[in-house]
């Protein structure tokens, strides 16, 4: 039990935050839907309730693949975050089917709500605190991509950092936009159904919410089934490639392979040497691009492996071919 507290300390916070955050609204928003009705406050009831249940579940998983390795599993659990993701859309996809079809159905039998100042401020208390989590989840992702930014800006330059953010990080901030843009979506066909006989615009709004959803949902998918397979991480694999190359005692790089492991990277790098040096040169070189390897930011595991210079610069004819296509 104490390992599982130490565990649960070093989960995602964005995701945790995002949770309770999300946890609150689910709970406004039904109680909202209970009193109106609102088939647009329903498809955000079931959204934050998606939402909610969708990142604990990650920040769950986030804390459990940081366990050490055992011996019944050598390699670690870094993959395990990817494996609850894949779980988790599971729940985010049965929560966006609900929400479809319930815009539909209101789309064909449209009926006029009622408690437009209820709806209104709660989504539009919702909204707020989608945003708050949302800004967070981006100052997340700036810290993990070195992006530093504020304001609009840091909204702009982490969607172009997404890619690189942490699988948890990048679920909380995918879900929190949609969210942010389903509650103004939703404020927008309330007004249009009370005040205009455009009563259909909160199922539309409900459709177009749940297919938001999916959106997310299939990114989530492919991202984690690429984890879980084994994923490498090709610009981190041209840096630290980079890096060796101008080491002064090291001719060429044999291969290189940088592989994400849930959060986490490691990195396997056959260098070419002189086969002249002895033992402890070539133990010292080991350690020091050890040492520098692991300086990078993600990367937690590093294996260095030797072979003689065969005088074929390999590392420079990739980098031209990739330059060149």
């Amino acid at each position: 039990m104490k390992e599982l507290f130490v565990l649960l300390k070093q989960g995602n916070k964005s995701a945790f935050l995002a949770a309770i955050v999300n946890t609150v609204i689910a709970i406004i928003k039904g109680v909202a839907y209970g009193f109106t009705g609102n088939v647009a406050m329903f498809a955000e009831t079931l959204h934050s309730l998606g939402d909610a249940a969708n990142q604990f579940f990650v920040f769950i998983g986030s804390a459990l693949s940081k366990k050490a390795p055992t011996p019944r599993f050598p390699n670690g659990f870094g993959r395990l975050v990817n494996l609850v993701l894949l779980g988790a859309v599971l729940i985010v996809g049965i929560m966006s089917f609900e929400t479809v079809k319930e815009g539909f159905h209101h789309i064909i039998h449209p009926t006029k709500s009622t408690g437009l100042l209820i709806n209104l401020s709660v989504l539009l208390l919702s909204v707020i605190l989608e945003s708050f989590v949302l800004f967070k989840a981006a100052k997340e992702i700036a810290h993990e991509t070195g992006i530093n930014e504020k304001g609009v800006m840091l909204l702009i330059k982490s969607i172009g950092s997404l890619k690189r953010a942490k699988p948890a990080t990048k679920l909380v901030f995918m879900e929190d936009t949609v969210a942010t843009l389903g509650g103004i979506l939703a404020i927008v066909s309330i007004l249009l159904s009370h005040f205009t006989p455009f009563h259909q615009a909160e199922g539309i709004a409900s459709v177009i919410i749940g297919l938001m959803m999916f959106i997310v949902v299939g990114r989530v998918f492919l991202d984690n089934a690429a984890g879980v397979l084994g994923e490498s991480d090709e610009e981190m694999k041209q840096k630290i490639g980079d890096m060796i190359i101008n080491d002064p005692d090291v001719k060429d790089i044999q291969d290189i392979s940088v592989i994400k492991e849930g959060e986490t990277l490691h990195v396997e790098v056959e260098i070419e040497v002189d086969p002249l040096i002895t033992v402890a040169k070539a133990d010292v070189i080991k350690d020091r691009l050890e040492e520098a390897i692991r300086q990078e930011k993600g990367v937690a595991d590093v294996i260095v492996e030797f072979d003689e210079d065969d005088g074929i610069k390999q590392w420079t004819e990739k980098n031209e071919t990739k330059e060149n296509s």
